[in-house]
């Protein structure tokens, strides 16, 4: 079933005319300035999933073909999906770590998981005989758990949709049985990829998970 987004394009209007509507992170500076993309065409959006190999989740797919492309949305925005070097893919600060190649590779979890979790703590200072041994552990050690954190496979089948600041992102699992939901990536805090949950702890979909930055920045600029 198509989602209805009818109403979203005059309430982020709405919201863009509205005193303090600078203030709602994300939206000044570098961030969405309240601005919607164009809508992809359905001739563009197939060439997309022809290239990708997948078909994006239905609430996504009809908010790119009625809403935009990008832009406007939670933190400092939508990453738009545009045609770049003659290839079709997201765009913006931390939109390059969607693998487009295995986006049609199921992502393999269900429930939050975190790659670091079993790996041995950092080197402490009291067990080397200088400073300069220590900081080669130290060095050595950061390297050997960033590759275990970023291998590729802990990200197949996601697209990275909004970065949150500090190298915090949230993405949509495009394929997998988790297929729909959005997950929240903290791997930049040790915190693993997680599924962003409503107060009852149930994962959102696209549509809800927008919808909730929508009302919530209503709610804020209401209570100004």
């Amino acid at each position: 079933m198509t989602h209805d987004w009818s109403d979203v394009s005059e309430r982020i209007a709405r919201l863009a005319a509205a005193p303090g509507a600078d203030q709602i992170f994300g939206a000044s500076g570098h961030g969405h300035g309240w601005r919607l993309e164009p809508p992809l065409s359905p001739s563009e959006l197939s060439e997309i999933e022809d290239q990708l190999g997948v078909e994006l989740p239905e609430e996504y797919r009809s908010f790119l073909l009625t809403v935009g492309r990008g832009g406007a949305g939670p933190a400092y925005g939508l990453f738009p999906v545009r045609q770049l070097d003659e290839r079709w893919q997201w765009d913006g600060d931390g939109a390059e770590i969607t693998a487009l190649e295995t986006l049609s590779q199921p992502f393999p979890h269900i429930a939050a998981f975190n790659p670091a979790d079993g790996l041995p703590g950092p080197p402490v200072r009291e067990a080397f005989d200088s400073p300069e041994a220590f900081g080669v552990a130290e060095d050595a050690y950061w390297d050997d758990r960033y590759q275990v954190i970023d291998r590729p496979e802990h990200s197949v089948g996601l697209v990275y949709l909004c970065h949150l600041g500090c190298a915090y992102r949230e993405a949509l699992v495009v394929s997998g049985r988790a297929r729909g939901q959005m997950w929240a990536d903290e791997r930049a805090g040790d915190g693993g990829l997680l599924p962003v949950t409503d107060d009852a702890g149930v994962p959102l979909g696209f549509a809800t998970w927008y919808r909730k930055w929508l009302n919530n920045s209503e709610a804020q600029l209401a209570n100004r």
